[in-house]
């Protein structure tokens, strides 16, 4: 099972960092998501990987620790809250603009010597 989590966290990973290195905002937010969702499953995995354990520490051989699935439930609403921020962050800079291009140094210098 830990094979599989940390396959998932890998891919989760690379997928969501290729996304990020996109010129365009949408696959940048989407690529930003994943990588949250990668974070968010290695806290959750750093709580131990058993099934049918308790939450709570008590004379069990076995348990599972409540602090990292707190921490991902955390997570998970401000990573939501900070998405839908991003979103109409992108959406005015679109609206603004009619494209969703990220301009990297070297075309914004094109653009300010066109404005001059």
């Amino acid at each position: 099972m830990e094979l599989l989590v940390a396959s998932a966290i890998g891919i989760l990973t690379a997928a969501g960092l290729y996304l990020v290195l996109r010129l365009r905002t949408f696959p940048v937010i989407m690529g930003m998501s994943l990588l949250t969702y990668a974070v968010n499953v290695f806290l959750f995995a750093s709580g131990r990987l058993t099934i049918g354990a308790p939450p709570i520490l008590t004379d069990a051989t076995t348990y599972t620790d409540p602090l990292p699935q707190a921490l991902v439930l955390t997570a998970i609403v401000i990573s939501f809250g900070m998405t839908a921020v991003v979103v109409m962050i992108a959406l005015g800079a679109y609206l603004g603009a009619d494209d969703d291009h990220v301009n990297d140094p070297a075309d914004a210098q094109d653009d300010l010597e066109d404005l001059t």
